[in-house]
């Protein structure tokens, strides 16, 4: 279990709430359906990428779950956004609540202890329940380590729900860790976060394929998206990469003496393995590719692709030599 309360948490209300989020990101919320969540990207007007956020849809109102640290300039973002006529009005509930996650292969269990409603919850569903410690906002996120849940309480109550949390799921092996636990299992699993979901990348170019829709209506930055799509080319990729030794991140990498990407994400885990991704050029991104990092030129190889590929990446992957 970790306190992700450094995550953004904005909630819209009013009739015009999930038409907001869908002019201005690149996933179809417009018909998300109650109980319903979906993650989206904004993006300016060249597609790159400006906030990776998860939508929930609530009775209460639309709650989005940004970034770390994004919460602020993510409202403000939407607020600038609202136009003339619209009925939606944007909140910041980040510091009036504590968020927690949890994650791993029996984190179904535990958090059914909790609540036992979520048993019938599906891949990015939300409830809110009545507790002990107060009205609780639960959901499923995408999987990082095993299952991946939230739990969302009202600030004053923090406290009481993450000893409620830990008491309820101690059978299950719930334990508390920190953020060097999230960024092991996040960059071994591939996720994007930090560098990656900055605007020197495109959502195509990092894992994020699932995260857009090619059949909605308009919204920023959607012709170039389209463009990249329809013609089947990206000028980069996320991939895993396997380090010889720890290098920091950022870190330029080459491959055969020329310069194909970055060192996006690095840590070493308290195992003492190297987890780390990075942007490559996809003529670099292909499985056990040799490169090197940095100036000292320290060896590494490509693992694997990271996050969710565009369908023409894994293509022209299999076609290349080896595979």
């Amino acid at each position: 279990m970790l306190d992700r309360s450094h995550e953004g948490r904005i909630l819209l209300q009013g009739r015009d709430r999930l038409e907001l989020v869908n002019r201005m990101s690149t996933n179809d919320v417009s018909r998300l359906a109650l109980h319903e969540g979906a993650p989206t990207v904004f993006i300016n007007a060249n597609a790159r990428i400006l906030f990776r956020v998860v939508c929930f849809n609530l009775p209460r109102g639309l709650l989005l779950i940004s970034e770390p640290g994004q919460g602020e300039a993510l409202a403000l973002l939407l607020r600038r956004s609202v136009f003339f006529g619209d009925q939606v009005a944007v909140e910041d509930i980040s510091s009036e609540t504590a968020h927690f996650a949890l994650h791993g292969a029996a984190v179904d269990a535990a958090i059914e202890s909790l609540a036992p409603a979520t048993r019938s919850i599906p891949a990015l569903g939300v409830i809110e329940v009545e507790t002990d410690v107060g009205n609780l906002i639960i959901a499923r996120r995408k999987s990082i380590c095993g299952g991946h849940w939230i739990v969302i309480a009202d600030c004053d109550m923090g406290a009481h729900a993450h000893r409620l949390l830990l008491q309820s799921g101690g059978t299950a092996g719930l334990i508390a860790a920190g953020s060097l636990t999230f960024n092991c299992l996040r960059i071994r699993s591939g996720r994007p976060a930090g560098l990656e979901l900055s605007s020197d990348y495109i959502p195509l170019e990092v894992g994020l394929w699932d995260e857009i829709s090619f059949s909605k209506g308009c919204y920023t930055g959607q012709e170039i998206i389209a463009r990249m799509e329809s013609r089947g080319r990206l000028a980069k990729t996320l991939v895993k990469v396997a380090l010889s030794s720890m290098a920091p991140a950022p870190a330029p990498i080459y491959a055969q003496g020329k310069p194909a990407g970055t060192l996006t994400s690095s840590v070493q885990a308290p195992d003492g393995q190297i987890h780390a991704l990075a942007a490559l050029k996809v003529g670099s991104a292909q499985p056990n590719t040799d490169l090197t990092v940095g100036a000292d030129g320290l060896p590494a190889r490509v693992v694997d692709f990271a996050g969710a590929q565009p369908p023409f990446v894994l293509e022209e992957a299999a076609r290349s030599p080896g595979n």
